[in-house]
């Protein structure tokens, strides 16, 4: 009969909607659960509908409706991608976001919180190390509306444990920085000119190539050597072939010819002794101006920042600025004084051997490993063993041979990437 065929058409929907590897909605169970009212028997009466099929609903604990056929496995928020509304679960394991761990000797995955570090799953790997939160310097203003900022959390363990990593291992900028290019045997006035000169040709290149063009100009230049004089007297051609090796050493060249003119004119020979002369003078902006203030005059008023401070203090999440300059504005509301001048030399250094701009090294960081960096990268790396076992054979009488097998270990490890 047509009716009959017609309700066991609508049965078999029925089944397919309320048996589907997904969680349906309320509206779409309710419907299957009408679907199959509505089926009947070639008789008339009407189908018994199965409860394993049609399962009742439950409200999880805040009121929201949730499918029983999920409330198997225990609710975690990070499971949910972002945009999915939490009221609603997600099936594990389908389209979730996790990493993936394998145990030992089998390939079941499971999935580890990064924000539990040290609990063990019932598969016996550890989860991944904490990671610390961003914690910005804050500004804070009082009842009498005085404006103050507060220092980000743990900043002074963060800069003591690398003042020990750089005790550690030696940086280029401890052998060969701006402030240790000027020769010993020079006069006062032509050390605070070599180190201006150094600060002026270290844009944009590595200290090493710095030194290399440093000495040169130390041992190239007529007698005594690199001084205003010898910089006025010689050839801009000349000039620009001892320093080809530092990036855009065509603009420096024009840069200090026309600063030793200015030296000579306005400052009776000499490095201005304020941020203000210094700053006047082609190719010199705030970073070279206080770190020649400090190195030079011996006067610290201000801190240098260049692109390594300004890229780890925001790794580190002391804030979040966008050059070199708010950076340096941002450091010096909060940072004490004292540290003003060896910050530069500090991080540099730092940002040299261990945290470098592309492929930091976090397993090598004693911030990575007591959970202090925000920017510590995480990342699996799995290991195989083989190995080999005496294995009977079957039906052999006794004989035994020889199988090699490939044993899976999960180890953790810090791996490095590129700057975010």
């Amino acid at each position: 009969m047509t009716s009959s065929r017609i309700a066991r058409e609508t049965a078999k929907v029925a089944n397919s909607i309320s048996q589907a590897d997904f969680v349906p909605r309320r509206q779409t169970r309710a419907f299957a659960a009408s679907l199959q009212a509505f089926a009947y028997n070639g008789d008339g009466t009407a189908q018994e509908v199965k409860k394993e099929t049609v399962k009742q609903e439950e409200l999880s604990e805040d009121g929201s409706a949730l499918s029983s056929a999920s409330s198997g496995s225990a609710f975690d928020i990070e499971d949910l991608p972002f945009g999915t509304p939490a009221s609603r679960k997600r099936k594990k394991g389908v389209d979730s976001p996790s990493t993936a761990i394998t145990t030992i000797s089998t390939a079941t995955s499971s999935r580890t919180s990064p924000r539990k570090p040290g609990i063990k799953p019932s598969d016996g790997t550890i989860g991944k190390p904490k990671r610390a939160r961003r914690q910005p310097a804050k500004r804070i203003v009082n009842s009498a509306g005085e404006e103050s900022i507060q220092a980000p959390a743990n900043w002074e363990e963060i800069y003591d444990a690398v003042r020990e990593m750089r005790k550690e291992k030696l940086a280029p900028v401890d052998t060969m920085g701006c402030e240790t290019l000027a020769e010993e045997h020079s006069t006062p006035r032509d050390k605070r000119f070599q180190t201006l000169i150094a600060l002026m040709l270290s844009s944009q290149t590595k200290d090493t190539t710095n030194a290399l063009a440093m000495r040169r100009l130390q041992t190239s230049l007529p007698s005594p050597g690199l001084t205003l004089e010898s910089i006025l007297a010689v050839d801009p051609e000349k000039l620009n072939e001892m320093i080809f090796v530092v990036g855009f050493h065509n603009n420096k060249t024009r840069f200090i010819k026309a600063a030793a003119l200015i030296l000579r004119d306005e400052y009776n020979g000499d490095i201005p002794d304020t941020i203000e002369g210094l700053m006047s003078l082609p190719g010199v902006g705030p970073k070279m101006a206080y770190l020649c203030m400090s190195a030079a005059w011996g006067r610290t008023e201000g801190i240098g920042v260049d692109v390594h401070v300004h890229r780890i203090t925001n790794l580190w999440g002391w804030h979040k600025t966008g050059g070199p300059e708010e950076t340096r504005k941002t450091l010096q509301a909060w940072l004490p004084r004292e540290r003003w001048h060896e910050i530069n030399h500090l991080l540099v250094g730092f940002g040299q051997t261990i945290c470098l701009p592309v492929g930091r090294k976090c397993g090598e960081c004693a911030l990575s490993e007591r959970g202090l960096c925000p920017s510590a990268v995480v990342q699996k790396k799995t290991v195989v063993k083989r190995v080999k076992k005496e294995v009977k054979e079957e039906g052999g009488e006794g004989v035994v041979f020889e199988k090699v097998e490939d044993v899976v270990v999960k180890e953790e490890e810090m791996l490095a990437e590129d700057v975010r």
